[in-house]
């Protein structure tokens, strides 16, 4: 489509664009934050160069779409709960989102989008993250597998990565979210399918023998991991936001530049409705 009040500068034909004109730091007028919200649904990930936030300018923006989110994680962050830190060192153990996911698809109600901003890249280069469409996912299945996999649920566990990849234990006597949603979900906007399981969260398949839901789950994320077209890549520079749609992208952060450091803050949007098939 046309926009007359932002520039818009495509990544791939299909995921991913550079959105220009636009200042984030001021409040957004109607008609331009009507752009940038159809951009979105049509790009499904945005990248707004050269912008300088603080926290409040970032959290106004995220709220123009809707109630700020907060990670199951936060407790063992501390600061400010709508504001997860995303900071990678020569001493870190791990770097958040080192493999392809859906940002808390454990929870009842997943984050309908968030917006990293980037403060530090590596100075070597190096730290992009790789997004991938997964209504392409979805519609790249044969006709044959769409038919398999109408109707199924999966079960998403965030003590998966939480405590089995970071090994951070929930706080004292709670759980971390446990949810069930459809493998092939409608996107509530767009009423496009999308391919709804991740290696991140997903867990196994209900209704299936574990050998079954292990060869297909392991077949959707290999689909996912291996198929070059559905990808995206941003660039990270500082000072820069990159806004995703998390009901029909996956993502996966690159951890190519040890030593070096990598820093931003991330702001999710609470989303209005649960997935649906």
């Amino acid at each position: 489509m046309g926009y007359q009040t932002i520039d818009v500068t495509t990544i791939t034909p299909h995921i991913g664009a550079e959105i220009h004109g636009v200042d984030l730091s001021t409040p957004l007028s109607n008609e331009q934050f009507s752009e940038v919200y159809q951009a979105w649904l049509d790009w499904k990930v945005l990248v707004f160069r050269d912008q300088h936030l603080d926290r409040d300018q970032h959290k106004a923006f995220a709220r123009r779409f809707g109630k700020l989110h907060v990670h199951p994680m936060q407790h063992s962050y501390g600061g400010d709960p709508e504001i997860l830190t995303v900071k990678t060192t020569k001493d870190s153990k791990y770097t958040a989102g080192n493999g392809w996911h859906t940002d808390v698809t454990c929870d009842e109600i997943p984050p309908l989008g968030s917006m990293l901003y980037l403060k530090e890249a590596p100075d070597c280069g190096g730290g992009d993250t790789l997004f991938a469409d997964m209504y392409l996912a979805y519609d790249l299945l044969s006709d044959t597998m769409k038919e398999m996999l109408d109707g199924l649920v999966a079960v998403h566990d965030g003590a998966i990565p939480y405590t089995g990849g970071y090994g951070v234990a929930p706080p004292t006597g709670e759980q971390y979210p446990k949810n069930e949603h459809p493998v092939v979900t409608t996107h509530p906007e767009t009423g496009k399918k999308v391919l709804f399981v991740n290696s991140g969260f997903t867990s196994h398949i209900l209704g299936l023998a574990p050998w079954e839901s292990r060869m297909l789950l392991q077949g959707l994320t290999q689909h996912i991991a291996t198929t070059p077209r559905l990808v995206g890549r941003v660039t990270w520079q500082p000072n820069t936001l990159t806004f995703w749609d998390n009901r029909c992208t996956q993502h996966h952060s690159v951890w190519d530049y040890h030593p070096h450091s990598r820093y931003g803050e991330r702001v999710s949007i609470v989303g209005a409705v649960r997935p649906a098939a």
